[in-house]
């Protein structure tokens, strides 16, 4: 430890730099627990505004799958919800997400299986249900991953209405 003098002389305490060491892949199998603090997570400002950055770059440049299932999800009828593109949750940018339903829209065009894996892990433990798509897949038949958006998307929102009435009403009771 070295120590230092502030503005106001008052005697400072300073740590050795701290460096960061990466897990085996075969430690790092459970979910980073979240914390109700840097915009939900616990991650670092800077940290979460490079990947609103990344999100930002990867929005302007779509690949050919994500662009074409935008165009896809754009013509389908999705009521009063929409899913935005290149939406960052916690540490990770999905491609398609509906915020207000809670799910998530991934294509996957490679990447390591175990990074990916453990962002699903994630998402899943803060209720957000993630659909995984093979870039491959959107590009054969865009129709069938749109139907099943829709699917996952009412089906979503048929499990929040029955969970909003099962729940006793508030207020005052007027019957006599």
């Amino acid at each position: 430890m070295r120590t230092s003098k502030n503005l106001y002389g008052n005697q400072l305490q300073h740590d050795m730099k701290k460096t960061l060491s990466v897990l085996p892949p075969e430690e790092r199998t459970d979910a980073p627990a979240i914390e109700k603090r840097g915009r939900g997570w616990a991650i670092s400002t800077s940290r979460l505004d490079a990947i609103h950055e990344q999100a930002r770059i990867a929005k302007l440049n779509p690949t050919a799958a994500q662009k074409l299932l935008g165009e896809k999800l754009n013509e389908a009828n999705l009521g009063k919800y929409k899913l935005t593109r290149q939406q960052v949750i916690g540490s990770a940018i999905v491609d398609f997400a509906c915020n207000p339903l809670k799910i998530a829209v991934s294509i996957d065009e490679g990447g390591d299986p175990a990074v990916t894996a453990r962002r699903d892990k994630s998402l899943e433990a803060v209720g957000i249900n993630l659909l995984r798509f093979a870039a491959a897949d959107v590009l054969a038949d865009p129709d069938a991953v749109v139907a099943a958006v829709v699917a996952a998307m009412k089906a979503r929102y048929d499990e929040r209405g029955r969970a909003r009435r099962s729940q006793p009403r508030a207020g005052r009771d007027y019957s006599r």
